[in-house]
């Protein structure tokens, strides 16, 4: 039996030796790589901490103790030394285990995470609590340097310093977050991690005064307490015992003794501690240490060699974007790309290579993004912010008063939008119609496919004033790439298909599945129009209104929540023309949908071909009542 068949729960880890937990950590690399390498997932930065996990659980009591995972990219080794090991194999999948902390799956998990820079508000927060029910546990704050980019971490930092709560904050260091971090914290760590004088230096003077006959360890002693003077002597900044923390470190995340050892005086501390551990991401899997930022989130591949295994597949839809964009900015100086901390995800580093003095990362720092491209629009340029869905949530302030109000010029591309697969409802982005449908100036659009796109990106640069384009993580329909490109008539919806019978409302990919049923609907007698809905605002009132009135039988289908969707916005144009009486089905999802394939989620949410043909039996509509 295995070291690792042996953990049944962190108690279990309390009597091993070190050369026991040497070999633990070795089973566990091996583990992970094993599930990855068919599952998918964040491999690299779970690799670089498996030391550290180990040496939390070894030198807390969970779930007592409150272990809060920022981002939650590296909680897999937490998982398996949770109970949670014979489960492991199930990891994304349907029903199974999630990617993420997730407190209905165990107690272990002190908090949901999914989004970066919460951990220390989450953790403050705890913190408060135990203090005003007078209990005693610790907390624990376990962030990335790359979430050290994101405005809330900083938020909470102050609060902390401010508070003085007895708190440990664990600095991951990797040096980076999805892409190497940018940004003047970035340099800063990087000065810390780096610079070995002032623990060679403090050594070497406390070594030298001792040395002083009859009064060398008194003079040692008083030069200890004034530390401040001798650290910031020695060290550019110490920013975080300026906040008020008491910093332990940098130490190697990988040696397993200084570890726990460290993390012994940090229980012993008061008031909040800053831990700084420094690991290598990908640490143990060659493939994953040279190439981190592949396998931060990675496909399946073959384990052996880690050449992640592609099919022949259509170009994805952001390989498109970020290829037109790059088209578009070799004939306008003008157009500029940001993002935040996702250029590879976001296909902007196509574009940064081609263009590196128009590119600009920001860092995990969606709401800083959106005001800074808002800014560059009024000083002449056209911004082209690309974001997941789910990351604009963030910003939805900004996008309301810094770019929809004064009506700015700036491109908002929406990636990642609709179901996104094994990451789950963290990271689907099924929510930015309803919350993006409702601005005034905000012409918004959605392709059905990678040639649509392109054109909908060169009209969306041609207008003057704030544009969303919302696309999914998949690849594109296989559709022929057309030469040229051309401006769509805006508020403009696309008829694919006329009909007499029910008129089917895509939006978006999905009107592809749309297609497929009004081609099975014709066996069955059935005349059904399809619609390519394509712009969500302004919608195209007209043809809504003629379908409604020639069928009386409309089906809206959307990658999206149903509350506050596409079909909320033609049920809204049906009432404002009194067409109450016409029967509409809206197929979308209820609400927070679970991880899975995206095909699957299709499937259980009713958004095929299947779905749609149940809800042509839901308008009692066949052959014989057909019109």
């Amino acid at each position: 039996m295995g070291m690792l068949e042996r953990i049944n729960g962190p108690k279990d880890l309390k009597g091993l030796n070190f050369d026991q937990v040497k070999q633990l950590a070795s089973e566990i690399r091996s583990e992970m790589i094993e599930v990855v390498s068919k599952n998918g997932g964040h491999l690299a930065p779970n690799l670089g901490v498996v030391e550290l996990t180990l040496a939390l659980h070894r030198t807390f009591e969970s779930p007592r103790d409150k272990m809060i995972w920022d981002v939650g990219h590296q909680t897999y080794i937490h998982k398996l030394v949770t109970g949670r090991a014979k489960e492991f194999k199930s990891l994304r999948l349907l029903n199974g285990l999630s990617g993420f902390p997730k407190r209905s799956e165990s107690p272990h998990d002190a908090f949901d995470t999914g989004h970066s820079s919460t951990s220390i508000s989450a953790a403050v927060g705890f913190a408060k609590a135990r203090d005003l029910l007078k209990e005693k546990y610790h907390v624990l704050a376990i962030i990335g340097d790359g979430a050290m980019t994101g405005g809330m971490a900083y938020e909470a930092l102050n609060h902390v310093g401010h508070s003085r709560t007895n708190l440990i904050v664990v600095l991951n260091d990797n040096e980076m977050a999805i892409s190497p971090n940018v940004g003047a914290i970035s340099t800063y760590l990087n000065r810390l991690r780096t610079d070995p004088r002032y623990d060679k230096s403090k050594q070497e003077i406390k070594n030298s005064l001792k040395k002083i006959p009859g009064i060398g360890n008194t003079v040692a002693k008083a030069a200890e307490k004034a530390k401040d003077s001798l650290k910031y002597l020695l060290v550019p900044g110490l920013w975080f015992e300026e906040l008020g923390f008491t910093y332990l470190g940098p130490i190697d995340g990988h040696d397993q003794a200084l570890l726990e050892q460290i993390l012994e005086q940090a229980k012993q501390k008061n008031g909040p501690v800053l831990v700084h551990v420094i690991t290598r991401k990908g640490k143990g899997y060659p493939p994953a240490e040279k190439n981190p930022d592949v396998f931060h989130g990675v496909g399946p591949f073959v384990k052996e060699t880690g050449e992640v295994i592609k099919k022949s597949a259509p170009p994805t839809y952001t390989k498109v974007f970020g290829e037109t964009l790059c088209k578009l900015a070799k004939e306008d100086k003008r157009i500029v790309g940001v993002t935040a901390a996702m250029p590879t995800g976001t296909g902007l580093n196509i574009f940064s290579e081609q263009f590196p003095e128009r590119f600009f990362d920001v860092g995990i720092a969606e709401q800083h993004a959106i005001t800074f491209a808002s800014a560059m629009s009024f000083g002449g340029l056209k911004p082209v912010v690309s974001i997941y869905s789910t990351f604009y949530q963030r910003a939805y302030d900004q996008v309301i008063h810094d770019v929809c109000l004064p009506g700015a010029n700036v491109v908002l591309a929406i990636d990642r939008a609709g179901v996104v697969g094994d990451d789950g409802p963290t990271h689907h982005g099924v929510f930015d119609i309803s919350f993006l449908r409702v601005m005034p100036n905000l012409i918004f659009m959605a392709p059905k496919d990678e040639n649509e796109l392109r054109h909908m990106l060169y009209t969306a640069l041609k207008l003057d004033g704030p544009v969303a384009m919302r696309y999914p993580r998949s690849v594109g329909q296989g559709v022929d790439i057309e030469e040229g490109l051309k401006e769509l008539p805006i508020g403009r919806a696309e008829v694919i298909k006329d009909g007499s019978d029910v008129a089917i409302f895509g939006l978006g990919p999905i009107t592809y599945t749309c297609l497929s049923a009004a081609q099975e609907l014709r066996h069955r007698g059935v005349d059904a129009a399809v619609v390519n809905l394509r712009f969500i605002n302004p919608l195209d009132k007209d043809i809504i209104l003629h379908f409604a009135r020639k069928t009386r039988r409309i089906i809206t289908v959307e990658d999206h929540v149903l509350s506050g969707g596409i079909g909320s916005a033609v049920l809204e144009i049906l009432s404002d023309y009194g067409l109450t009486d016409v029967k509409v089905e809206r197929i979308g999802y209820e609400g927070f949908v679970e991880q899975g394939a995206i095909s699957l989620l299709h499937q259980a949410n009713g958004l095929s071909v299947k779905g749609i043909l149940s809800a042509i039996d839901r308008l009692k509509l066949s052959a014989s009542c057909a019109k």
